[in-house]
């Protein structure tokens, strides 16, 4: 709960107003003192603290063992980790975290929220889970344009730090033809890149699963990575394949990373495929023997064994080239449609569903909304016809020509989930979109990963320790986007900090009913502001843009 100090008058909006000014200035770097004392200095009668957490369980985003602390807040940042307490009284406003949590904000490596975050600024689903940092990674979906302009006079809730898009950047110079870039189109696509570099971009991120940016071949990339990298930029990627193809991906992903001089970052590592179940050995072993040779490669994951993605994923990539025109006219000629018939069947099958159809459930549906949240294997009873692949082919050329769907495909194991989540290199992220309460069939990742982590995994399964946890959640990850200042609980770090029940903090949100915010989540801080306060969303917009360099100059390999 919070309470206002003894003899404190000034309320809680008026502390949070200033607050929020002072962290309007996205590049200053305020000077801090190191005390209470040379807080307190300033005036006799003065609140030492603009806000002061008092009595809670401090994991402090390290690793090291939790202690229990006072921890006071003033000018957005920590100045005080009282572990004899003695601070209560000191602050404007107070938060008694007794029995709870207190732990660096979580960070969430990839998420859909690039060039929509205005809209929906306060990214409830997001911070509701205790992230105070988002980084929208641009696989497949446009980018902000300027990203000078549009972070300009952004105002959200949580951090953000975007990237270059890859995709993005090849749809304006080639559209959506499937071929190599020609020297001058390539000069074009890295100028576009450089652009977003220098307007303060974290690095560069691809797609390299959808089309178009699967026409793509490495080298390209690569000559796009060392733009990146000459700005201090890291390379994130949606790799190539995450199911047949999953090694060759992984290699490409490290190759991309050594050649263009800039640290890797594979999101949302899995296997996928019945057929591929337990290739996360060898894909983390070709991650481990890599770092071995001085590449700096890492990973993140989401708690599921689902994903989700738009139908397009469902045929080979040579079917879609030219777009839905070219594609219209495929599947019309009878000789081609039955080259398309016979591929797709053979790729939805080792990939997708196994030849069970209820392995794809429909989010949003456009030619038949009645169906969202239902399997596909149930729209192909409703029409009497098989569960099986050869089904879905017809299926999926039907509802692709009436406009597709975005789809939850049930296609991984736990096993896998869990294996990855243990290695040394692994970080988190939802794969969340910027849902509205109550909207849609969103995949249940947007309202549950980070609970969910240290709901099952954590308390209930021991995966990992919480203090393990919590450092890949945030002193790891802003570490690998050049954040020092941020992730850890300690005097002069930025003030973004979660306090959650240990034993109660639970994902509620599931592949049935997914608009569920999860439980345990007390408080949520950004820069020194409450965005969640007692579990309410408290309105305000303290978020920093996050910009580049993601490393300095001279850090390329290693790390």
């Amino acid at each position: 709960m919070t309470r206002r100090a003894p003899g404190r008058t000034t309320r809680l909006a008026t502390a949070r107003a200033a607050l929020l000014a002072a962290g309007l200035a996205l590049a200053a770097c305020t000077v801090v003192p190191e005390s209470a004392d040379d807080a307190s200095s300033a005036g006799a009668g003065a609140a030492a603290f603009d806000l002061v957490i008092i009595g809670g369980t401090v994991v402090d985003g390290t690793g090291a063992d939790r202690f229990t602390a006072d921890v006071g807040i003033r000018d957005g940042r920590v100045v005080d980790v009282a572990r004899d307490g003695g601070l209560s009284g000191q602050g404007v406003e107070e938060i008694d975290a007794s029995g709870l949590i207190v732990s660096p904000g979580f960070i969430d490596h990839h998420n859909h929220v690039q060039n929509q975050v205005h809209r929906r600024p306060l990214a409830e689903n997001f911070i509701r889970q205790g992230i105070t940092t988002i980084l929208p990674s641009l696989h497949s979906g446009d980018q902000p344009y300027p990203l000078r302009d549009y972070i300009e006079d952004l105002e959200v809730a949580p951090n953000i730090g975007f990237f270059a898009g890859h995709t993005w950047t090849r749809e304006q110079v080639l559209g959506m033809e499937d071929r190599a870039p020609t020297p001058e189109e390539l000069d074009e696509m890295r100028d576009l890149v450089r652009e977003a570099m220098e307007d303060g971009a974290l690095g560069l991120a691809t797609g390299l699963l959808y089309v178009p940016a699967n026409y793509a071949e490495t080298e390209e990339v690569i000559e796009l990575a060392k733009v990146a990298a000459e700005y201090g930029g890291i390379y994130y990627t949606h790799m190539r394949d995450e199911a047949r193809g999953l090694l060759p991906a992984v290699r490409e992903a490290i190759r991309i990373g050594a050649e263009g001089g800039l640290p890797v970052q594979i999101n949302h590592f899995k296997a996928m495929g019945v057929e591929n179940w337990g290739k996360t050995v060898e894909s983390l072993a070709l991650v481990d023997s890599a770092r071995a040779e001085g590449i700096d490669v890492k990973v993140d994951i989401y708690p599921y064994t689902a994903g989700s993605t738009g139908s397009s994923v469902l045929f080979p990539q040579w079917v879609l080239a030219g777009g839905i025109d070219s594609f219209r006219v495929r599947v019309t000629d009878p000789e081609m449609r039955a080259r398309v018939e016979r591929e797709t069947e053979e790729w939805m099958n080792r990939d997708w569903t196994g030849g069970d159809l209820s392995r794809i459930q429909f989010r949003t549906l456009r030619a038949f909304p009645e169906y969202n949240g239902r399997r596909m294997s149930d729209l192909a009873a409703d029409r009497g016809m098989p569960n099986n692949d050869a089904t879905g082919v017809q299926l999926a050329i039907e509802l692709q020509l009436a406009g597709g769907f975005s789809a939850i495909y049930h296609f991984m194991d736990e096993a896998d989930v869990i294996r990855i989540m243990r290695h040394p290199q692994a970080m988190f992220e939802t794969d969340g979109d910027p849902v509205g309460y109550g909207l849609g069939f969103p995949h249940p990742r947007s309202y549950g990963t980070f609970p969910r982590i240290l709901g099952r995994y954590v308390r209930e399964m021991g995966v990992l320790t919480l203090e393990e946890a919590i450092r890949k959640m945030t002193s790891m990850s802003t570490d690998q986007i050049g954040q020092s200042e941020r992730g850890r609980i300690a005097p002069g770090m930025w003030a973004d900090i979660t306090v959650f029940d240990a034993d109660r903090i639970i994902d509620r949100a599931d592949y049935v009913d997914p608009h569920r915010y999860s439980a345990g989540i007390h408080h949520v801080i950004v820069n020194g502001v409450p965005v969640i306060l007692d579990g309410s969303v408290t309105g305000a917009k303290p978020g920093h843009v996050l910009r580049g360099p993601a490393r300095h100059l001279t850090e390329t390999r290693g790390g």
